[in-house]
């Protein structure tokens, strides 16, 4: 349910009883508590981790201590880089991208492509399958989110519209992969 409130013209949808300032403040509350309007932004929202149970588990201040402040925003919070920001947007080296959270290996340089939508994406996980895949309701969109299978840590979102012969993408952000390169 959408409910659209322009306050320049707040009287013509609810007449005279909500043209007042203080009236307007409790049609706000009201809306807000029955969670028609968002609490915060999506960049600095702390979103915690689901109860589901994963092989590696640790507590939060582990995680905060082994984890850079981004990298913890994003594994464990469920944050975002911003689009093209990332180490590994524009990497193409011949190597075995992990996740950052455990090691756990996720995606192979060969299965990489350049999207240009600014996240790092991929068109296939490894044939391990160690990328599980949730669905997400978050932010009014619906979606299907990615995560570590041994740590749960989040690692983006994967969309049908890969121009792959998959049709796969796998939108990852850079701060919770690290990337092993290939032995020569």
């Amino acid at each position: 349910m959408l409910v659209l409130v322009r306050v320049q013209s707040r009287a013509l949808f609810f007449g005279p009883l909500f043209a007042d300032r203080n009236n307007m403040k409790f049609l706000g509350l009201l809306f807000a508590a029955a969670g028609l309007i968002p609490a915060a932004s999506c960049q600095n929202a702390a979103k915690p981790m689901s109860t589901e149970s994963f092989p590696l588990t640790r507590s939060e201040a582990e995680w905060r201590a082994a984890l850079t402040p981004d990298q913890f925003r994003i594994l464990r919070q469920k944050g975002t880089e911003y689009p093209g920001t990332g180490k590994y947007d524009k990497h193409f080296e011949p190597g075995t991208y992990v996740c950052a959270g455990c090691g756990t290996a996720l995606f192979s340089s060969s299965s990489k492509f350049d999207a240009h939508c600014g996240w790092p994406s991929f068109d296939a996980q490894l044939p391990e399958s160690n990328v599980m895949e949730k669905p997400d309701y978050s932010h009014g969109m619906v979606r299907t989110e990615i995560l570590c299978k041994n740590c749960g840590g989040h690692l983006g979102h994967v969309f049908d519209d890969g121009p792959t012969a998959t049709g796969i993408r796998y939108c990852v952000n850079s701060a919770s992969m690290d990337f092993k390169a290939e032995k020569k």
